[in-house]
This record gives structure tokens, sequence and C-alpha cells, in this order.
């Protein structure tokens, strides 16, 4: 008897750490997300490149490409993304990777023009090295919601 209860106390003191341990990556991960929205704002391509790894793929409204490309339409200004104003997050983990699913506002200036579009975004993040990379960012319009458009 005295076996089973070390048994269960030792699994409940385990669940307590990973819940603390989830809550840590969470954490890391919204810090980091919140970060990228910051750094590209800033067109800050130099920065962004430690956080993005070297094989994403990001997904935008007129197509897809690699982390170079990327990287250099957010340092000549082809996409200038202005603000991201976030509504909601949720965080998934998944042994290495996470996954962030965002509702978001994006305001950014594309083709010369400012746009404001409601966004769901995806992040999936891949723990290398003990360092997170993002190696995904997919948008998907909410076209119900569009707040302006002109």
């Amino acid at each position: 008897m005295k076996k089973l209860t070390l048994l269960i106390i030792s699994l409940v003191a385990s669940l307590n750490i990973y819940a603390q341990s989830a809550d840590e990556i969470k954490s890391e991960i919204l810090e980091l997300s919140h970060k990228k929205w910051e750094l590209m704002a800033n067109k800050n391509a130099t920065a962004l490149k430690d956080i993005f790894h070297e094989q994403a793929v990001f997904v935008h409204m007129g197509g897809y490409w690699g982390t170079e490309q990327e990287l250099t339409t957010i340092d000549r200004g082809f996409i200038h993304y202005k603000h991201a104003d976030i509504q909601s997050e949720e965080v998934r983990i998944a042994e290495n990777s996470v996954t962030l699913n965002s509702a978001l506002t994006l305001t950014a200036m594309v083709g010369g023009r400012e746009v404001i579009t409601p966004f769901f975004v995806t992040e999936v993040y891949l723990k290398q090295d003990g360092v997170w990379k993002l190696t995904v960012l997919a948008f998907t319009s909410r076209p119900q919601m569009r707040a302006n458009q002109e």
C-alpha cells in the first residue's frame, strides 16, 4: 500500500511539473510571437532571421514562400506589418513543436496603401538546439469581418 501511495504521489508531482513546464512554454511562445510582430512592425529583418527557421513557410493571401523571400519582403517594405491587434491566442503543445492560433486585426502597408484586415493566424514553432524557431506563419482572412478594403 505504501508503494502505491508513493507511486500516486510521484505521478501527481510529475503532472504538476509538466503543467508548470507547459505554462512556461506557452509563456515563452507568446513572448516570442509578440516580439516577432514588433520586429515585423519595425522592419527588422536582421533580428527576425534569428526567429525564423531557415526552411520556414509563409502563407499569405497572395501566395506562399520561404524565409529569404519573407525577410526580403519585410526588409524592402513590400509588406509593412505596421500593427497586429491581437484579440485572442491559443497555444497547443505537441512534443517539440508548438502551434499558436490567433485572431487578430492586421494593419499593413501593401502596394503603397494601408489595409486593415482581420485574420486567423497560425504560427508553428519547432525547438531546435534548445531554441524555438518559427517554421510556419499562415494568414487566413476573415472576409466576413473585413475592417476596410477601400
